[in-house]
């Protein structure tokens, strides 16, 4: 394939996904975000919300890795478990199914199954968001 072809697909997926719906959850995952670190409480979980804003936004082109163990990054290791544990309790299942729910019709229609792969990574994330980081696909 051309060198060039790949950044070219790659972006009109995202203009495409941002268009279709990725502005929309990724504002609502910001507004999320914004109302975890208006909690106090929910402040360590709000930089994870806008992580998964960010790749709401813009998807293709990027993945979801578990960091590496790190005893300076906050979440990884046996607090990251507990935080997602937590997570998973009070918001992630219900935002996965909303995910899952959105990936289905998407699968049906044959043409959106690119953004229903994109909508099952991040049911994924939404269940255990903490200790993850996005970057460039490689």
């Amino acid at each position: 394939m051309k060198e060039w072809l790949l950044p070219l697909i790659r972006l009109i997926l995202n203009l495409l996904w941002f268009f279709t719906g990725g502005f929309a959850t990724g504002f609502a995952w910001l507004f999320g975000g914004l109302l975890l670190l208006l909690t106090v409480v929910g402040a360590p979980w709000a930089f994870s919300a806008w992580r998964i804003a960010s790749y709401s936004f813009w998807p293709f082109g990027r993945e979801i890795v578990w960091r590496d163990p790190d005893a300076s990054v906050v979440g990884v290791g046996c607090l990251g478990i507990g935080m997602n544990v937590i997570w998973l309790v009070l918001a992630g299942w219900y935002l996965a199914i909303g995910h899952i729910l959105v990936a289905v019709p998407q699968f049906i229609s044959i043409i959106g199954i690119p953004f229903a792969l994109k909508n099952l990574e991040l049911a994924k994330l939404s269940l255990a968001p903490v200790g993850r980081m996005i970057r460039p696909k490689s």
